[in-house]
């Protein structure tokens, strides 16, 4: 039995699992291709994202924070998600976005709904300097007389990282119910909290899985040696966790023009998949995680031989919105 940390009830759980018969069809070549509707989460929407914020929150209030600070993307799913769990929990919340106040769509228009306070940094503000940044931010409440909770870009940490280890748990009765002796767990990768957390969960249950985390920005190097990273953080505080490093397979593959960008054969692919499944991938990150595998398996280059295989739609829904006129492209195409 693992001992979790504390935790806020946030998500609507378990999600939904379901096998996409027609895209197996079209695209499984032979295999069968089940989708975890991580989608479907709760908590508008905010997919993959609130599975993190449960122990986050949970942290900030142990703590007697009044405030929950992030930083990400103008159309950041991660950055939404904390201003809507700030909202359920009655504290307040400040967003660094990379970016400049512009037309109201998709995620910036649901942060500037939940009343976040907004700050604006240069679209080309790195990582480390973001970090600067949340610390700055984190003195200036405290010179307002609020106690902040900085939280990294996507919410991957070691205290993020439980909520994906949660998450295999219930995948494992997912699994069970369907009589899967073994899988393939296929994810879209952007911050790497995930990533470490299914690789994580996988390793401290015994769950007969290759965790294959498709890139949507940076490198094979970067997220491998990130998720190990956040897995080493973890265990530094919890002498019960095994002493043994995660296996992380990344394919960086499929990035494509850059972060945010996409090109027409993902558009593509989210569209069919749409018309087939009813099932809505953005094109920043499930839509090319979807694609890396559909062309993996066309091209027999998977990097599993599992007879089945479990995509996680971690969301991102809100993110196709902006993307409207190449969306309707692709829709031309078809």
């Amino acid at each position: 039995m693992i001992s979790y940390p504390p935790r806020e009830t946030l998500a609507v759980l378990p999600s939904p699992f379901q096998c996409l018969h027609r895209a197996s069809e079209r695209w499984g070549n032979g295999r069968r291709i089940w989708c975890k509707r991580d989608d479907l989460t709760g908590s508008l929407l905010t997919g993959n994202k609130v599975r993190k914020l449960e122990f986050l929150a949970a942290d900030a209030i142990n703590r007697g924070c009044t405030v929950l600070v992030t930083a990400g993307a103008l159309q950041s799913n991660h950055c939404r998600a904390t201003a809507a769990v700030a909202a359920q929990l009655g504290l307040k919340c400040e967003l660094i976005l990379r970016g400049h106040e512009q037309e109201l769509s998709g995620n910036y228009l649901l942060s500037r709904l939940l009343d976040a306070e907004i700050t604006y940094v240069s679209r080309g503000t790195t990582g480390d300097e973001m970090t600067s940044y949340l610390a700055d931010a984190q003195d200036r409440w405290a010179r307002r007389g609020e106690k902040a909770l900085t939280i990294p870009i996507g919410g991957s940490d070691a205290m993020g990282i439980w909520g994906y280890i949660s998450a295999v748990e219930e995948l494992m009765s997912d699994m069970h119910r369907h009589s899967l002796q073994r899988a393939a767990i296929v994810h879209a990768t952007g911050s790497g909290g995930t990533q470490a957390g299914l690789n994580a969960g996988v390793l401290l249950h015994g769950v007969d899985a290759d965790v294959i985390s498709y890139a949507v920005c940076d490198d094979e190097a970067y997220f491998n040696d990130k998720a190990q990273a956040d897995w080493d953080n973890l265990r530094a505080n919890r002498t019960d966790l095994p002493n043994k490093p995660i296996k992380t397979l990344t394919n960086d593959q499929y990035i494509g023009p850059g972060y945010g960008k996409a090109g027409e054969e993902v558009f593509d692919t989210l569209a069919e998949l749409a018309r087939l499944e009813g099932i809505a991938l953005d094109p920043v990150y499930t839509g090319k995680a979807f694609y890396g595998l559909v062309t993996d398996l066309a091209k027999q280059s998977f990097a599993s031989e599992s007879p089945d295989i479990i995509f996680m739609h971690t969301g991102g829904v809100f993110g196709i919105f902006p993307h409207a006129s190449e969306v309707e492209a692709a829709l031309g195409r078809a």
